[in-house]
C-alpha cells in the first residue's frame, strides 16, 4: 500500500471517477431494492447495515432506489415540514431528494447539489420519470454550494462528508446557507479513532465510503467551529449515546454509520 499523501484534487477525482462509472454503468434489472449502500463490497466493509430506509420504496423506480448508495436514512430524522426548502448534499441519483418532496410538498422546493455529471444525468431522469417540479439538481461541489445564503430549511446528506477531503468547508458552508433556525440532518460515516496516513492514501477504500471517514470528536469540533449548535452524533445501531461530547479516541480507527444532527441558531 502506497503512503503517498494524496492532494483534495486527487481525492475529489477519484471519488468522481467512482460514482460516475457506477452510474454509467448501473442496471437497475439487477439491483435489489433497498440493498444499495455507500460501503464498497471490493474494501471487504460491511458497516452500513440492511434495510437503510424506514419507508416503503416499492412505490419508486429501480432507477432511483437501486442507486441510493447511502448509510442510513436522513429523512427519517429531518422532521420535514410542507413548504420548506431542503438541500441534499451529494444527492446522486436522487432518492433522498425523492422523499424529501413527498414530505414539503408542492409548495416545498428540494435541491440536490452533486459534482459527477453522469449522477446528475439519472437524477434528471429521474425526476422526469416521477413529475416531481418542486425538485432541482444543481452541479458543484459540497465544499463550494452554489446556493445563496440563509435561503434553506434543512440539509440533508446520505454517505457523503466523509467522501469530502475538506469537511471543514463542508460545515462552513452549510452553515453559510442555511436560514437561522435552520437543521442539519445526516446520515455519515464516521469512526472512534484515526486511520493511518497509509490507509488514508488508499483512494479506492476512500472513494469506497471508508477511510475519508473522521473522529466523532474531530466531526464535532468541525461542525461548534462553524457555528452549528445542538450538536449530536449517534451510532445508527445505538442512539443512547451522543459521541459528539466524547473524548477523541487514540486507538485504531473503528468505522460506523451515523446520524448527525445539528441546528444553525437564530431563532
Amino acid at each position: 500500500m502506497t503512503s503517498k499523501t494524496r492532494t483534495n484534487e486527487e481525492i475529489l477525482e477519484a471519488v468522481q471517477d467512482r460514482y460516475g462509472r457506477i452510474a454509467q454503468n448501473f442496471q437497475p434489472e439487477l439491483t435489489v431494492l433497498n440493498n444499495a449502500s455507500c460501503c464498497d463490497p471490493d474494501t471487504g466493509a460491511d458497516c452500513c447495515g440492511s434495510d437503510l430506509y424506514d419507508v416503503d420504496l416499492s412505490q419508486l423506480p429501480a432507477d432511483v432506489t437501486g442507486l441510493s448508495l447511502g448509510c442510513g436514512d436522513p429523512i427519517a430524522i429531518a422532521s420535514l415540514e410542507p413548504g420548506q426548502t431542503v438541500l441534499d448534499l451529494g444527492s446522486g441519483g436522487g432518492i433522498d431528494c425523492f422523499l424529501a418532496a413527498e414530505r414539503v410538498g408542492p409548495t416545498g422546493h428540494v435541491i440536490g447539489v452533486d459534482m459527477t455529471p453522469a449522477m446528475l444525468e439519472k437524477a434528471n431522469r429521474n425526476k422526469a420519470k416521477l413529475g416531481v417540479a418542486q425538485v432541482e439538481f444543481r452541479q458543484g461541489q459540497i465544499e463550494e454550494l452554489p446556493v445563496e445564503n440563509d435561503s434553506v430549511d434543512v440539509i440533508i446528506s446520505n454517505c457523503v462528508i466523509n467522501l469530502s477531503p475538506d469537511k471543514t468547508a463542508v460545515f462552513h458552508e452549510a452553515f453559510r446557507v442555511l436560514k437561522p433556525g435552520g437543521r442539519l440532518a445526516v446520515s455519515d460515516m464516521v469512526t472512534r479513532g484515526k486511520f493511518t496516513p497509509q490507509e488514508r492514501a488508499d483512494m479506492s477504500a476512500w472513494a469506497g465510503c471508508i477511510t475519508g471517514a473522521e473522529d466523532v470528536a474531530e466531526m464535532a469540533a468541525w461542525m461548534r467551529d462553524a457555528g452549528f449548535a445542538q450538536v449530536a452524533i449517534q451510532k445508527k445501531e445505538d442512539l443512547s449515546v451522543n459521541l459528539a461530547d466524547v473524548a477523541p479516541h487514540m486507538g485504531p480507527a473503528e468505522i460506523f454509520s451515523a446520524r448527525i444532527t445539528a441546528v444553525k441558531p437564530g431563532l
